[in-house]
């Protein structure tokens, strides 16, 4: 069906944008707490072009991408029913909900950097971006093998790779830090 066809390619699009706003979102708050360190006036200068970045990202981008692609979502689930009763869409529908717990904390984080109450650090901001690529893997394998269990291996792996760039970060910056001694 065409229609069914269109709506699917334009939820992709948004949820596409959507994690595309969350990921960058995330690597802004790090800048945002790191400027922070800065002397004066580059900490100033800093955190103003910050938070004009972070508000655009946030309100022209990310914000009308979830909402478009829940909308566009809604659209295909209400043109194919059948769709809510297999399990895997339902632990689909889990991680979608958990998503929509990512965004609203990350708005939190946002409203309370806009307000300079830097309430996190940088590698704690660092490791709080892995949240919503876990969150897109296990998603996109369900969406791809249809099965409620497989989509387990994706994650772990996903998690298990995570694991190794933050040792692998964690080396290089005890390097760094030995080598500039």
């Amino acid at each position: 069906m065409d229609l069914y066809n269109f709506i699917k390619a334009l939820h992709l699009i948004f949820v596409i944008t959507w994690f595309a706003g969350l990921f960058y979102i995330v690597r802004l708050f790090v800048y945002q707490i790191e400027g922070q360190n800065k002397p004066s006036p580059e900490k100033e200068i800093l955190g103003a072009q910050y938070k004009i970045m972070t508000y655009r990202l946030w309100y022209i981008i990310t914000w009308p991408s979830a909402i478009l692609a829940t909308l566009f979502a809604l659209a295909l689930l209400h043109l194919n029913p059948a769709w809510v009763s297999m399990s895997w869409m339902q632990v689909k529908l889990g991680f979608v909900l958990l998503l929509f717990a990512y965004h609203f904390k990350c708005h939190q984080i946002y409203k309370q950097l806009q307000n300079d109450d830097i309430r996190y650090t940088s590698n704690f901001m660092r490791l709080w971006n892995e949240g919503a690529t876990i969150i897109l893997f296990a998603v996109v394998f369900l969406v791809i093998l249809k099965n409620a269990i497989d989509w387990i291996y994706g994650v772990i792996g996903i998690v298990a790779f995570s694991v190794l760039i933050m040792l692998g970060f964690k080396f290089y910056k005890n390097l760094r830090r030995k080598n500039n001694s």
